[in-house]
């Protein structure tokens, strides 16, 4: 069977929680992933839910939510460590599916180049689906991507002051 890359972007809401309904499909054909979350490195819902799926691999490569400021030199030396690993995951082949959620925005920040992801995407096992997502999905992604999705905001609870909500937003 062959793999293909898969994009959700967009500034609406629900683009990590389609990676993870992939994923969660993919696990019931019997699949195995790995998911890196780029940025992210709070505790989200979502970490405790996978715990009851050894199929799903999860590794944060954020530190704290640095998106209100400038990221730092860690917040770079964090995302650059998650890209290598992710590359050396998918040239081992250990994976049906690799999920590189917030990559979109890692690349909006700078904290890697295009070109590395780029290159990381051409080393993709023929068989392996590669799932990428976050805001401002950069031209070259939408260049190699099979599958393209944009999440667009029409309506948002935030705009009337609600805060995140455990188990819906985190």
């Amino acid at each position: 069977m062959i793999g293909y890359i898969h994009l959700y972007t967009g500034n609406g809401k629900g683009k990590t929680t389609a990676a993870l309904g992939l994923a969660l499909r993919a696990v019931g054909a019997g699949k195995r992933i790995f998911m890196a979350q780029f940025i992210k490195g709070m505790h989200y819902a979502e970490l405790e839910s996978l715990k009851r799926f050894p199929e799903i691999e999860l590794k944060q490569y954020g530190l704290d939510c640095f998106i209100v400021n400038q990221p730092t030199q860690k917040d770079i030396d964090a995302a650059r460590k998650g890209l290598e690993e992710v590359d050396a995951m998918i040239t081992q082949n250990k994976f049906d599916m690799v999920i590189l959620d917030e990559i979109c925005i890692a690349l909006h920040y700078q904290l890697f180049g295009i070109e590395e992801v780029l290159a990381l995407l051409k080393s993709k096992p023929v068989e392996m689906e590669i799932v990428m997502t976050g805001r401002y999905a950069p031209p070259g992604l939408y260049a190699v991507a099979d599958l393209i999705t944009e999440m667009n905001e029409i309506k948002h609870y935030y705009n009337q002051g609600i805060e995140a909500r455990k188990g819906i937003e985190f």
